[in-house]
């Protein structure tokens, strides 16, 4: 089942390639890999979302379609984005995972920097019940993201 989810990221980010925003049919989508329409929203769902740098819309009406963007990047209004949308009180490491990569990948987080934020947000290093856990995960990413706006 990866193999077409695989595919049909792969698909979707070709046609976003050069696009600010792309408009896609589920049923159309699913018809073009044979799949199920359940399918392209597992995949829209896991690996287009908000802390990997993309917002989907959904529209109704004339078929129904879904409007795929990648969040506008330039610097302080990605980061107050970030803020606001994805860290309420909680956040779980594969979410702080996703965020930190895609922060890397925007150069916002050298490398190094990364990798060390990856560590200390592991379950292994807050080493504390899951809620709480989540609860110190945001706290903790919420203050180096209001650090990256400052220097910014």
């Amino acid at each position: 089942m990866s193999k077409i989810s695989d595919m049909i990221e792969c698909f979707i980010l070709e046609q976003l390639e050069d696009m600010d925003y792309i408009n896609l049919s589920r049923n159309e989508l699913a018809n073009f890999f044979n799949c199920a329409p359940s399918q392209i929203n597992y995949v829209l769902s896991t690996r287009f979302t908000e802390p990997k740098g993309f917002l989907i819309e959904s529209h109704r009406g004339g078929g129904g379609y879904i409007k795929l963007s990648r969040i506008s990047v330039d610097g302080d209004s990605y980061i107050s984005q970030l803020l606001v949308s994805t860290l309420r009180e909680e956040i779980d490491y594969a979410t702080a995972l996703a965020i930190i990569s895609n922060l890397h990948n925007l150069n916002f987080l050298d490398e190094n920097s990364a990798r060390v934020l990856e560590y200390a947000l592991m379950p292994k290093a807050l080493s504390m019940p899951v809620r709480l856990e989540n609860r110190q995960r945001a706290n903790i990413l919420k203050n180096v993201l209001i650090n990256i706006l400052k220097d910014s």
